[in-house]
């Protein structure tokens, strides 16, 4: 069984590979720091509500020190238009206090020290540590969480069940990019609502496709 889910991965790979030639990261950041204070930011937003903040946020704000210097009201309103400004402001301010106060002001680099930090679970710890320290990993967001249960690749939708499980079926050298595969797939195709199954490219190796035709 196991086997057979890793030809299908194979062949979704290479399908989505050609469908999507430019898929990668789409928060913009210049350092680790930037990236972990974006991906905290994308919770529940879009990665291009997120970039239109932090344009900004960066000219004025841009090293541990300066953040943790804020009161969180002055960052609320900063970073309102993302959505839960509250915790994420919280979050954002008592993690640059850590990594000054435990990590020498630098972004750890592993998973459990990541974990460490508030408002980071794995799967911010994943886009940092693949993205920023060349230690790949497999990032499960909602697309990914939908995708690979209607692929029929996993039927849970526990992300770390669901991380855990893909790490078993992705070649490694592909963990990174599968994630931006499945993201740019489940914004053109297969939508959260109403998938475009008919003209979706990856739809003779899908469980949800052929068993509702």
């Amino acid at each position: 069984m196991e086997q057979n889910k890793k030809k299908q991965v194979k062949k979704i790979i290479d399908i989505l590979e050609k469908e999507f030639p430019d898929a990668k990261i789409r928060l913009n950041h210049s350092n680790p720091f930037e990236l972990l204070v974006a991906t905290i930011l994308s919770a529940q937003c879009t990665d291009e509500r997120v970039n239109i903040v932090t344009s900004e946020l960066f000219k004025k704000y841009r090293t541990p020190s300066d953040f943790a210097k804020l009161e969180p009201s002055e960052l609320e309103k900063l970073i309102y238009s993302t959505g839960y400004y509250k915790s994420k402001a919280r979050h954002i301010i008592q993690s640059s206090n850590l990594i000054l106060k435990k990590y020498n002001g630098k972004v750890p680099d592993t998973m459990e020290e990541l974990l460490n930090l508030p408002g980071v679970g794995r799967k911010t710890a994943n886009v940092i540590l693949s993205h920023s320290f060349n230690k790949p990993g497999i990032v499960v967001d909602t697309h990914v969480t939908r995708i690979a249960n209607r692929l029929g690749l996993v039927s849970t939708k526990d992300p770390v069940k669901i991380e855990f499980q893909l790490m078993d079926l992705v070649p490694k050298s592909k963990w990174v990019i599968f994630t931006h595969l499945l993201i740019s797939h489940g914004r053109k195709y297969c939508t959260s609502r109403k998938p475009k199954c008919e003209i979706c490219p990856i739809n003779s190796l899908c469980n949800f496709f052929l068993n509702n035709k």
